[in-house]
């Protein structure tokens, strides 16, 4: 079995992360093993990952970030220490803590001077719209405020490499669109924007966010298919009714269809 590999510089000054031939053992738990899986994430880019249920998605996020090792195959990450956010599917929030708190707490833990930590956090609360709620308590936000709080946590120490495990996957549907719009709006702001995994159960939603989106296998979690999405990001006013959106949706469900009956 060959020795996995992890480089902090990185290949080519395009590259933030790839995954070369990455295979993950789970035969100690009675499961089939995940991969072999390549992956490339460039500087930058917005990528959505889909997959049945055990594909492998949120292990993918996680080797990655550099939070778990593979048994075979390099991991490759072009990302500084510390310059990795991780939003999980549910916030994960400090309870006794506020939100201004909360979201410092990443760069008081770099050892920024806790003065600037507090201005950092306020700035970041304040672009994901909660700049009125600062000493609110987790138990006084409601679902899409904390995920807020948890998205300006990621952002407030200007990742390169932002990841996003179904994040929005227990709000409904009005607030995971306009968590979207919010999402779009702060990655365009970046400087530079960082680049984007994004893992979803939901179609329309990897089409409207990502600029390209993974299809995994249900079986082995290998890519099967990388569908580009057309159009701008940031998407236009009700691109979501433009025949290229419906298309491009058809076209991953029925990858997404195929890559389950493979499973079968």
């Amino acid at each position: 079995m060959a020795d996995p590999s992890l480089d902090e510089e990185g290949r080519d000054e395009g590259l933030i992360a790839a995954l070369d031939g990455v295979v993950v053992d789970w035969t100690a738990s009675g499961r089939p093993p995940l991969g072999p899986i390549d992956l490339t994430v460039a500087r930058g880019e917005i990528v959505a990952l889909v997959g049945a249920s055990g594909a492998g998605k949120s292990t993918i996020l996680r080797l990655l970030a550099g939070l778990q090792t593979p048994s075979a195959g390099a991991v490759t990450r072009a990302v500084g220490v510390g310059r990795t956010g991780f939003v999980f599917q549910s916030p994960t929030l400090t309870p006794w803590a506020d939100a201004l708190a909360n979201v410092a707490l990443p760069l008081e833990l770099a050892g920024v001077p806790k003065s600037q930590a507090r201005d950092r956090a306020t700035a970041a609360l304040t672009a994901v719209g909660l700049g009125g709620r600062l000493d609110a308590r987790p138990s006084q936000l409601s679902g899409g405020m904390a995920m807020r709080v948890a998205l300006a946590r990621a952002l407030v120490t200007g990742p390169d490499l932002l990841l996003l495990d179904e994040p929005f996957a227990a709000l409904d549907s009005v607030t995971r669109r306009r968590l979207i719009e919010d999402l779009h709006a702060l990655w365009a702001g970046g400087q530079p924007s960082p680049a984007v995994v994004f893992v979803t159960h939901d179609v329309e939603e990897a089409v409207y966010l990502a600029q390209r989106v993974v299809v995994l296998e249900a079986a082995t979690g290998r890519p099967v298919a990388d569908l580009a999405s057309p159009g701008v990001v940031p998407r236009p006013e009700r691109w979501r009714a433009d025949p290229a959106c419906r298309q491009a949706v058809e076209t991953v469900a029925d990858a997404l269809e195929a890559s389950m009956g493979a499973a079968t």
